[in-house]
């Protein structure tokens, strides 16, 4: 066989990553490495919509970016994971929290 049939068998497929407490970051938010849990602080709630606190970017609140935490956390979902760039998926806490 060749070396890139190789590397391509022994390659694990792409799929998303873990949130702390276990749920799965869906795939089309996470490449496996661009989501994370955020502290409250890092998020404010601005009649505008959301605001990404290290960026200034604002997150409508009717953007399909917005999803649901299932643990009550803020979860940030940004390019590459880092943290000066755009907003992926935005994970909030349910307004029951």
């Amino acid at each position: 066989m060749s070396a890139l049939v190789l590397i391509a068998l022994s390659t694990p497929p792409a799929s998303s990553h873990d949130a702390p407490k276990g749920w799965t970051y869906p795939f089309a938010c996470c490449s496996g490495y661009d989501c994370r849990e955020v502290p409250k602080k890092a998020i404010s709630e601005r009649p505008q919509g959301y605001v990404i606190e290290g960026t200034g970017e604002v997150v409508t609140y009717q953007d399909a970016r917005i999803h649901t935490s299932p643990d009550g956390q803020y979860h940030w979902c940004s390019i590459a994971g880092a943290d000066d760039s755009r907003t992926i998926c935005l994970f909030v806490p349910p307004k029951s929290y």
